[in-house]
């Protein structure tokens, strides 16, 4: 749900560590954090080949069914790894 919480920071650490060694692949870290937030992170943490995108105002819990639905964190998104391959990727989840 958000790059501040303890797991969430651990898993964008450990993907753009291991993507580094990869050619050809991105890594898009996808949280509730608004832009600013997430820019903030990427730089105290030193990620730089990772892309982040906000959940704010998008319909990406919905498209991908990761909406929690009841509970305290009715409305995020569920923790999930989403592999998508080639070009078009990048604009779906840009949309």
């Amino acid at each position: 749900p958000s790059l501040d919480t303890a797991t969430c920071a651990m898993s964008v650490r450990s993907f753009n560590e291991k993507a580094a060694a990869l050619n050809g692949v991105v890594i898009a870290n996808v949280s509730a954090d608004l832009p600013f937030a997430q820019k903030r992170f990427c730089g105290a943490e030193g990620i730089e080949n990772a892309v982040t995108l906000s959940t704010f105002r998008s319909s990406f819990a919905d498209d991908f069914g990761l909406r929690i639905m009841d509970g305290p964190l009715a409305g995020l998104c569920a923790r999930a790894v989403v592999v998508l391959d080639g070009e078009p990727a990048l604009e779906i989840l840009a949309a």
